[in-house]
């Protein structure tokens, strides 16, 4: 049995955060206060690939605080990305916390299709 999922992605598990930027080969995130062009902000803070500023996550909210300045200062496509890694590293994690296995197959739209294997039904 088949289901299509849509996942609107709130950044709130430090773990799935790290994992995603390990898969990435991104630095790895760090916890504090973080300086951006105008503000300053407080979670972890994730470098994205040729972005001026980093990302910063709060997990109590699930938000994301950053200044790509329009894109001018780092490429939209580069967070997305991440947010793509943190979707599927989470819902991995909660699946095999779940006890259940996980295939990931990515798809050549740049997509990624999860599939989650229950007990013995595939």
């Amino acid at each position: 049995m088949s289901h299509i999922v849509s996942i609107q992605t709130e950044v709130r598990d430090p773990v799935a955060i790290r994992s995603a930027c390990d898969r990435l080969k991104l630095p790895e995130p760090v916890f504090g206060k973080v300086k951006l062009f105008s503000s300053s902000e407080t979670g972890w803070s994730v470098q994205l690939p040729e972005w001026r500023y980093p990302v910063v996550a709060d997990v109590n909210t699930g938000t994301l605080a950053f200044d790509n300045y329009n894109g001018r200062w780092g490429e939209q496509k580069q967070l997305d990305r991440f947010l793509q890694r943190y979707a599927v590293e989470k819902a991995s994690l909660e699946a095999r916390k779940a006890g259940h296995s996980v295939i990931e197959q990515p798809l050549k739209d740049g997509s990624i299709k999860l599939t989650v294997n229950v007990g013995d039904a595939v």
